[in-house]
């Protein structure tokens, strides 16, 4: 009885002792990213704004939208105007629409509203959790005349843990943006 406990015994050490190899989950790295210089947006469009040094603004299809990009994290902020015409409500229920077509994928919506009465600033800031394609959405109006939006995309595949440093600088850039956002007329 005893050998058949010490055989026992050792197999189990024998097969507890072995150097089997097992895969590692694949890392993502840990980004950092320089603190931002903010530098005035100047156009011939109806608004300006302060955005940082670390983005690039070009022009896009349309008369004063454009795409401020990040090329090093590879992220675009698409920035669109619309001239209202007695039809505001509709401009704010299309920002609404955009946002909520990511309830699919996303696993919370953060609204934040804001609103700067001695600029004539006003708007919503939607912050998108989970994996959906456009993680901050946000419009910006005077209520009357002037209406742009601001849409975050990634070029790469929805990852929120790897992509929330990204997010979280573009974030307070965007709303460095809304801060110092202004109208010209």
């Amino acid at each position: 009885m005893f050998k058949n406990l010490a055989f026992t015994l050792l197999a189990l050490l024998a097969v507890a002792c072995s150097d089997d190899v097992k895969p590692k989950p694949k890392g993502e790295l840990r980004l950092e990213y320089p603190t931002p210089n903010y530098q005035a947006f100047k156009n011939n469009c109806a608004y300006t704004f302060e955005y940082s040094d670390f983005a690039q603004i070009h022009d896009a299809k349309n008369a004063c939208w454009y795409n401020l990009t990040y090329p090093k994290m590879k992220a675009n902020v698409f920035i669109t105007y619309f001239k209202i015409n007695n039809d505001f409500d509709l401009h704010v229920k299309e920002v609404e629409k955009m946002v909520y077509e990511h309830t699919i994928k996303a696993s919370a919506i953060e609204t934040k509203t804001f609103s700067y009465p001695q600029n004539r600033v006003y708007g919503n800031m939607y912050e998108l959790k989970g994996e959906t394609a456009s993680n901050i959405q946000i419009f910006v109006t005077d209520s009357t005349k002037h209406f742009v939006t601001a849409n975050l995309y990634f070029n790469t595949r929805p990852k929120p843990d790897s992509l929330a440093p990204a997010v979280n600088y573009i974030k307070q850039d965007l709303m460095k943006m809304i801060e110092t956002f202004r109208w010209k007329n």
